[in-house]
């Protein structure tokens, strides 16, 4: 038993050791992988051009508010404007600096207050059914799979970019952080 015991020992030393790198690793190449483009692809449905937001962005961000005013854009102020843009160039611009490794934990931190606001609109603003934990299933689309998300981004707010980013080349992230 004590052989057992001095094996799982020496493979859970060998995989704490590589968890500062493979785990940040594998965090950005997942995202990059499968949700990058879910990300990118909505973001360029709310942007017409580079201060111009879409009268969809409108609906997907404000639908309560925008259904209110009658769809009318006009009517809505200057903080539903800002709002509106400031999101659908975070929604460009997050993503992408996860992907490259840039101010990753920024861009993570970013990510997961993002997300908290999509999945609140989604749910009160939408009507999207939230889904439920613990009930054995796990297709919802709420809950369940934003949960997997922001453990994605956990994972990179605490570990950071990794060996291979663009962090580590720039000196941005320690070599190795402190305990």
């Amino acid at each position: 038993m004590n052989a057992v015991i001095g094996i799982y020992r020496a493979l859970a030393g060998l995989a704490a050791r590589q968890g500062d790198w493979l785990l940040p690793t594998l965090a950005r190449l997942v995202f990059a992988g499968v949700l990058f483009g879910y990300f990118w692809a909505s973001a360029m449905t709310k942007l017409e051009g580079l201060f111009t937001p879409s009268t969809g962005a409108y609906a997907q961000i404000f639908p309560r508010a925008f259904e209110a005013v009658g769809y009318d854009v006009g009517q809505l102020g200057l903080w539903h404007w800002l709002v509106v843009l400031a999101g659908s160039w975070a929604e460009l611009a997050l993503p992408v600096l996860i992907v490259l490794g840039l101010l990753t934990r920024l861009a993570a931190l970013g990510m997961i207050g993002f997300v908290l606001v999509q999945s609140l609109t989604d749910i009160w603003g939408h009507g999207a059914a939230a889904g439920t934990w613990f009930d054995r299933a796990s297709d919802a689309l709420i809950l369940d799979q934003r949960a997997l998300w922001l453990l994605l981004f956990a994972v990179l707010l605490c570990k950071g970019g990794g060996a291979i980013s663009a962090d580590r080349v720039l000196g941005v992230e320690p070599t190795r952080l402190a305990a």
